[in-house]
């Protein structure tokens, strides 16, 4: 099992550039926030602020469960990012 330091640095740095990626699109294309993008950048933060609580969760009785279960789910989430990301206009 990889080590919660480095999972929490993937979170943030995959997390982040998806985040990027929506700042440059708004810039390209409309020069300003448009409702889409903001509805996704928020569910983006909303996304990171969950993982981190449950990365940072004490007490837990199956450890290696519980973060095979917190990487499926961010992978999860960033893959659906991306697509949201493809599917902006």
């Amino acid at each position: 099992m990889a080590s919660v330091k480095n999972l929490k640095k993937e979170v943030n740095y995959v997390l982040g550039d998806i985040i990027n990626i929506v700042y440059i699109w708004e810039m390209t294309t409309t020069g300003k926030p448009t409702e889409a993008s903001d509805s996704l950048l928020d569910s983006i933060f909303d996304t990171f602020d969950s993982l981190m609580t449950k990365i940072n969760q004490k007490g837990v009785e199956n450890k290696k469960a519980h973060f095979k279960q917190i990487r499926k789910e961010f992978e999860d989430a960033a893959n659906q990012f991306v697509a949201k990301v493809n599917e902006l206009n």
